[in-house]
């Protein structure tokens, strides 16, 4: 039997320029989603606003398609070259794509064009977001010490709150400067824009990453691990349960804008508690999963958000305020934050060493490119079918209970989480 041996602590500097670029990344993809109202207007004029949105958030879905390709290249380039490579490859490909959004004229310049061209730059921030997830995320897992996997993981789920958190309030503050019609017609391409102009430090940052050095490597199929066939299954499930529910908050700005008819400053700030709450969450999900391991981490708040949907949607569709929607926004976050980060945890640990970043970003990338590439797609077209704006709610519930079961299906990582125990009780 391999023994199980954990790397020394990295620097600081090293894990911040792995969340930097992660954070830079994240927000230049979802950008899209939050501004998804307006590009709708621009690249995809209609008659009836709900079509216009239906075609935007497609475009938005189609950035999904291209992310397991990017697993593959470059999750292989980082197994074979390091996590710095597909890192530096990765954030570069994404600020290719933000420059393309950012400057791409209108409907009403390029004709069919535009459109086109929109959904090109969309498949190419998807190969970079597709290749990013694997080996950043190995890379702070690698990164930890003894039962400080479930906290550094974290990092990766905080980076991501911060990009919504930062989409928010530049919202928030180009609402303010410019107002809603300048915002409308062209202040939405600003986000694109300053994502871009900052791509080059988080590149600076990252070429100075180095490998943490392992003197052994848990491997998967001993005592401790199921069969990698069930990581994989269950996995894929949990990852597919998380980024419905991601998107559904990514899609709360369209969704407080289309279906609640609140106004555009209302709406915005939406995503600033988001991303405030998930942040928080996200790291008291890794402490978590550090102190009792990381599988009830995923399955009471999973548990908690299937029961929570279709009546806090129901409430806020009868008549709620702004403040009802953005405190069920809150909790969402939070149950989705301290999930998530447990079930990357939680999955990883279950891998070989030597090909975690290919499996794992392809897992993460057919989960997100399967359902979180078609949530808003779904969320629209389940509004618009039934007539009913607490339909979300009813597809949040199922995938969030498949979750949770399929947390239950695999064993806690002993190992890591016993680990992690000790470190706490001699500290």
């Amino acid at each position: 039997m391999s023994r199980t041996t954990h790397p020394a602590a990295v620097p600081p500097g090293q894990v911040l320029a792995a969340v930097v670029g992660n954070t830079l990344e994240v927000f230049d993809f979802i950008a899209y989603g939050t501004f998804a109202v307006m590009i709708g207007r621009a690249f995809f004029p209609a008659h009836d606003p709900g079509l216009s949105l239906l075609l935007s958030v497609s475009t938005f879905g189609v950035g999904f398609v291209t992310r397991p390709l990017g697993a593959l290249l470059i999750g292989a380039l980082a197994d074979r070259r390091g996590n710095r490579a597909g890192m530096l490859a990765s954030l570069a490909l994404m600020g290719a794509g933000s420059l393309i959004i950012g400057l791409l004229p209108g409907y009403d310049t390029l004709g069919k064009a535009a459109p086109i061209l929109l959904v090109a730059a969309r498949l190419i921030q998807g190969i970079a977001w597709g290749g990013e997830a694997g080996p950043a995320t190995v890379f702070l897992l690698d990164a930890a010490g003894a039962g400080r996997q479930g906290r550094l993981v974290a990092w990766q789920g905080v980076s991501q709150a911060a990009a919504v958190l930062l989409c928010g309030l530049l919202g928030v503050l180009l609402d303010l400067l410019l107002g809603p019609g300048a915002l409308s017609d062209w202040g939405w391409r600003v986000p694109f824009l300053l994502g871009t102009a900052v791509v080059p430090v988080g590149l600076w940052l990252r070429s100075g990453l180095h490998a943490p050095k392992q003197t052994a490597s848990p491997e998967a199929g001993s005592a401790l691990h199921p069969s990698l066939s069930r990581v994989l299954f269950c996995g894929f499930v949990m990852m597919a349960g998380g980024t419905v529910s991601q998107y559904f908050l990514n899609f709360s700005t369209s969704y407080a804008l289309t279906a609640l008819h609140l106004p555009i400053r209302n709406a915005l700030s939406v995503a600033v508690v988001i991303g405030i709450c998930a942040a928080v969450a996200a790291w008291g999900g890794g402490v978590l999963s550090d102190r009792i391991g990381s599988r009830r981490v995923v399955i009471w708040p999973r548990l908690a958000l299937a029961l929570l949907a279709v009546p806090g949607l129901w409430l806020v569709s009868s008549g709620g305020s702004t403040a009802m929607f953005i405190a069920l926004c809150a909790v969402i976050a939070v149950l989705q934050g301290a999930a998530f980060v447990a079930s990357i945890v939680l999955m990883v640990q279950h891998l070989p060493q030597a090909l975690r970043a290919t499996r794992f970003g392809m897992i993460y990338a057919v989960a997100i490119a399967a359902f979180g590439g078609t949530a808003q797609i779904a969320f629209v077209w389940l509004i618009h079918s039934t007539g009913s704006v607490i339909a979300p709610g009813w597809y949040l519930l199922l995938v969030n209970l498949l979750a949770a079961a399929a947390a239950m299906a695999l064993p806690e990582a002993r190992t890591a989480a016993g680990a992690g125990r000790r470190a706490i009780a001699a500290s």
